[in-house]
C-alpha cells in the first residue's frame, strides 16, 4: 500500500507546484502587463503634450508673424488715416490697462460694499409698472407726479441714521468724482477747454 500512496502524494504535490507557479506567472504577468500599459500611457501622454506644444508655437509663432505684417502694412499707409491708425494704435495698450485697472476697481467696490446683483423677483417688481405704461400710456401720461413738500424730505433727512447718512456722502463722493473724470477726459485737460483762439484782453 505505500507503494500506491507514493505516486498519489507526488502526483498531487506535482499538480499543487504546477498551479502554484501557473498563479505567480499570472500574478507576475499581470503585474508587468499593468507595468507596460502604465508606461504606453505615460509616453502617449507625453507625445500628445509634446504635439500641443508644438501646435501652440507654431500657432504663436503664425500669429505674431500675421500680426506683424498687418501693422506693417497698416504702418505704410500715409496721410489722415495713417495718422488715425498709428494714433489707434498707440492707444491700445493704455485702454486695456485702464479697462483692467477699472474692473479691479470695480470688484473692490462691490465687495466692499456687498452688492449683489438683484433677483427675478426684484427685477420683475420694478419692470412691471413700465410694461404696464407701455400697455396703456394714456393712464400713465394722465396720472398728475405727487407734490414734494420740502418739510417731508427735510423731516426724512432728520430722520435717517448715521450709517445711512454717510452711506449717501459716499455715493455722493463717488458720482462728483466720477463726474469731474469724465469732464477730464472728455476735455483732454485738467482745467478749462483747449481752444486755438487767442485770448482776448478787454
Amino acid at each position: 500500500m505505500s507503494a500506491r500512496i507514493t505516486p498519489r502524494f507526488a502526483l498531487r504535490q506535482t499538480r499543487a507546484l504546477v498551479q502554484r507557479r501557473a498563479a505567480s506567472s499570472t500574478t507576475d504577468g499581470a503585474a508587468s502587463g499593468a507595468n507596460k500599459a502604465k508606461e504606453a500611457t505615460q509616453q502617449t501622454a507625453s507625445k500628445a503634450q509634446e504635439g500641443l506644444s508644438r501646435v501652440q508655437s507654431s500657432a504663436g509663432s503664425k500669429l505674431s508673424s500675421a500680426g506683424s505684417a498687418i501693422s506693417k502694412s497698416l504702418a505704410g499707409v500715409g496721410g489722415r488715416t495713417g495718422q488715425v491708425i498709428s494714433f489707434v494704435n498707440s492707444m491700445i495698450p493704455p485702454t486695456v490697462y485702464y479697462g483692467r485697472v477699472v474692473g479691479e476697481l470695480g470688484k473692490i467696490a462691490v465687495q466692499g460694499r456687498n452688492m449683489a446683483p438683484p433677483n427675478m423677483q426684484t427685477i420683475q417688481t420694478y419692470l412691471q409698472p413700465l410694461s404696464k405704461a407701455f400697455q396703456n400710456p394714456s393712464a400713465f401720461l394722465n396720472r398728475a407726479p405727487a407734490p414734494s413738500n420740502p418739510q417731508s424730505f427735510l423731516a426724512r433727512v432728520r430722520d435717517m441714521d448715521s450709517a445711512t447718512l454717510k452711506q449717501v456722502g459716499i455715493v455722493t463722493a463717488e458720482v462728483i468724482g466720477f463726474f469731474s473724470v469724465g469732464e477730464m477726459l472728455g476735455r483732454f485737460k485738467i482745467v478749462g477747454y483747449r481752444s486755438d483762439a487767442a485770448h482776448a484782453h478787454h
